[in-house]
């Protein structure tokens, strides 16, 4: 009998934007743990300690570490902790961004944004994967194996909404960002790939983004466990030879040229 297709066994996954249980950094930890991975999870907050409890409950080696990786002297003793912790990082999965606990998002145009929110957000959504991935390339390096996977989104690379200028620039900032890493380090066996979700259907879906959910080809929106297993696939080491690709998981919303109401057209 074969066994499973993919695992993680002997592996140090470190995931960023973990903390919301029905988000989809947790959702891609709990798949990574029952596959054999030991999962190393940050947060905003504290709640990133229940989350990690919770996997320790099902028999996963987690740890939860709690930091701004907005900042970068922080984000260097987090990726150290890490790998004091657990021994290395194989996998990273650079999932935090667009919200954070405490703060709204800015919907202004951009011509009545101001210069902090466009700061913050490209900070929030493009320089924090930068941060993250600077400080955990060296040891992937060094063990010459690595698999990065960054969460982007097709508002950006694919399409857009008014009020998302930011946002969509930091967005697909992130896939120019990959394309160039995955030349750089493609030599010394990491792969740098993204996962770019459409309606997903986490905790802060909001009422209009889940209607739009219902106008795509598979008429509903995403769950993020289907996100994960995305994620997750583009982590493992059978996908060894796919670097510097975009992966929209979208229900085929993207393809579609009409969004109007189904029974105006079919």
């Amino acid at each position: 009998m074969l066994g499973s297709f993919i695992n993680f066994r002997d592996q140090v996954c470190l995931i960023t934007g973990a903390g919301n249980s029905a988000g989809i950094g947790f959702a891609t930890a709990g798949i990574l743990g029952g596959l054999g991975a030991k999962v190393a999870m940050v947060s905003t907050t504290e709640r990133i300690f229940q989350r990690a409890a919770e996997l320790e409950e099902k028999g996963i080696t987690a740890k939860g570490y709690v930091a701004d990786l907005m900042d970068r002297d922080i984000t260097k003793d987090t990726v150290e902790k890490v790998v004091t912790d657990f021994g290395g990082i194989h996998v990273l999965v650079n999932n935090a961004g667009m919200t954070q606990v405490g703060e709204e998002e800015d919907f202004s145009g951009l011509m009545d944004m101001t210069h902090e929110s466009w700061d913050r957000s490209i900070s929030r959504n493009l320089t924090l994967c930068f941060n993250v991935t600077k400080q955990v390339l060296p040891f992937m390096v060094e063990q010459d194996y690595g698999r990065i996977v960054n969460v982007s989104s097709v508002t950006g690379p694919i399409v857009s909404n008014p009020g998302e200028s930011a946002y969509s620039a930091a967005k697909a900032g992130i896939i120019g960002m990959s394309r160039s890493l995955a030349i750089e380090v493609g030599s010394h066996n990491i792969t740098v790939n993204n996962v770019l979700p459409g309606w997903i259907a986490t905790a802060s879906q909001t009422e209009s983004e889940a209607a739009g959910g219902l106008n795509t080809p598979m008429g509903r929106g995403g769950d993020p466990i289907e996100v994960a297993n995305a994620i997750v696939f583009l982590a493992s080491k059978e996908a060894s030879y796919i670097t510097g690709e975009a992966l929209v998981v979208d229900g085929g919303n993207t393809i579609q040229e009409y969004k109007g109401p189904a029974e105006l057209y079919y």
